[in-house]
């Protein structure tokens, strides 16, 4: 079919619309790609900032987790006395209540002078571990008697009772009618440890 000049004028406007609907439908589909591309891109910088976020909040819980047990370590020290500085007079007072509520025969000790065991870093400061060696001589009836001193001294508090080491021997006395008499002897060294923040202390 031959199109005549007439023909042609008439086709024009048409073609010039549907030219301009194809621009502007290729126009269209490049951009919802763009869209959808930039959409894309910022789901996936919202997905990352979420899980930044939850890994931030795991370890602000995690954290806070740290501290509220070191929170509970703490006053349970404090409530023992254990932190800070060596309580002699409290350490007399709980072995001579021991010795009478036991009604230990004979009971002899002797406190040593303070020593630096161990220096641990901390904030704001060093965290330094004393300890006061103790050397104490008790005449026994029996074993159980060394046992309960040893237990009593540890929940007295105002110190950690860290036995080095206990020697139990026989005094060799017979018993006798006139009188409770003590058959053993204990000779125990006891470290009583304290800790002190450097920190603080300044």
């Amino acid at each position: 079919m031959n199109l005549t000049r007439d023909d042609w004028r008439k086709l024009a406007l048409p073609l010039v619309i549907c030219v301009g609907l194809v621009a502007a439908g290729a126009a269209l589909v490049w951009g919802a790609g763009q869209s959808q591309r930039s959409s894309r891109a910022l789901l996936a910088a919202a997905q990352k900032d979420r899980q930044e976020k939850s890994e931030r909040l795991a370890r602000i819980a995690e954290e806070e987790r740290e501290v509220r047990e070191k929170l509970q370590v703490y006053d349970q020290l404090k409530r023992l006395n254990i932190l800070g500085e060596e309580r002699r007079l409290e350490w007399a007072d709980a072995i001579n209540r021991i010795r009478a509520d036991r009604e230990l025969l004979d009971l002899k000790y002797k406190v040593d002078r303070q020593k630096l065991l161990v220096s641990l870093p901390g904030k704001p400061g060093t965290v330094d571990f004393f300890a006061s060696p103790m050397d104490v001589q008790i005449a026994l009836l029996h074993e159980g008697d060394l046992v309960r001193f040893l237990s009593d001294l540890r929940a007295s508090g105002n110190a950690y009772y860290s036995v080095k080491h206990c020697e139990i021997t026989r005094t060799g006395q017979a018993a006798t009618g006139a009188g409770l008499t003590p058959r053993l002897h204990a000779d125990c060294t006891i470290d009583l440890i304290t800790i002190q923040d450097g920190g603080a202390r300044k």
